[in-house]
């Protein structure tokens, strides 16, 4: 019998791009599977919630109905935004949200917290490259306050760049890229040299399961990607190859954001505390994306 028949497992974000791949494998493996998003659900949703994490006393009363035994977080607002604009709504919908729901899950009988990092939160002492990612490595710091002084079993997932079949923001590189090579179009890009280390949504959501499956991985904050990073311009000529055809990507016509820097991910910690390792190949997800969006033009 999975570890996940009948088990109740809360997924914010749930209508976000790993979220929604989530809720559906959990829901395969048996989970009763609670999705929470700030949009109204869709009429006859079951185990849907409408909630603003933002809100505690909302978020306390969502933990106090649900009672989950697992609860993964990925709700949060995501933007590579550098204006100062984006550090309200980052502060609040990162970091704010994320203290909220840990507040309302201490001393509750949860079994595993799950909560979605970045690989875009600072390493080695570096200052933040954007509000997002400060708000991120500040959420990051709280968990690790909730596991060590009040014994919540979190765990963080830094994630690293995810791609793959479902992404609803179009403009991100992979689907910006894939749509305007299928379209004939030219996609204008930076200098293309900065390297991104990707990661295939199905497998970020296998480590989330594993991740979720026992109280292990408490106390850990762990790298998702893959070991070894590529540049923009080796990804979009990949593209370019998979989707055939004379249209070609631009290289500096777009100027590089303030504070890009490269990813990178070490997943040996991963693999030892999850037994989790990627399996899809960049070239393989990729072609799988482009399909999926081709059979969608």
């Amino acid at each position: 019998m999975s570890v996940w028949n009948g088990t109740r497992a809360l997924v914010t974000g749930a209508t976000g791009f790993i979220g929604s791949h989530l809720v559906r494998r959990l829901t395969e493996l048996g989970a009763e599977t609670h999705a929470v998003s700030r949009r109204p659900p869709e009429r006859g949703s079951r185990g849907w919630h409408a909630v603003d994490l933002t809100d505690a006393a909302a978020t306390a009363e969502l933990v106090t109905q649900v009672e989950p035994k697992v609860v993964f977080h990925l709700a949060g607002e995501v933007t590579g935004g550098r204006e100062p604009a984006t550090v309200a709504p980052t502060l609040a919908g990162n970091l704010g949200a994320t203290v909220n729901l840990l507040t309302a899950l201490t001393g509750t009988p949860v079994r595993s917290v799950v909560l979605a990092g970045s690989v875009e939160e600072p390493r080695d002492g570096q200052a933040p490259g954007s509000p997002y990612a400060a708000a991120k490595a500040a959420a990051t710091g709280y968990a690790r306050l909730y596991h060590a002084l009040w014994q919540v079993p979190v765990s963080v997932l830094r994630v690293a760049m995810v791609y793959g079949p479902g992404e609803p923001n179009l403009a991100r590189l992979v689907p910006y890229v894939t749509l305007s090579l299928l379209r004939g179009q030219e996609p204008e890009l930076t200098s293309g040299t900065r390297l991104i280390t990707w990661v295939y949504v199905d497998d970020v959501v296998e480590a989330f399961v594993h991740a979720g499956a026992s109280g292990d991985a408490a106390g850990h904050v762990l790298d998702i990607g893959t070991p070894e990073p590529v540049s923009i311009r080796d990804t979009a000529e990949l593209l370019a190859k998979i989707v055939g055809g004379p249209a070609r990507p631009v290289y500096g016509a777009v100027a590089a954001r303030p504070l890009d820097r490269a990813q990178r991910s070490d997943i040996e910690p991963a693999a030892r505390v999850l037994g989790w390792r990627p399996v899809v190949s960049l070239e393989e997800g990729l072609s799988r994306t482009v399909d999926w969006h081709a059979s969608r033009l």
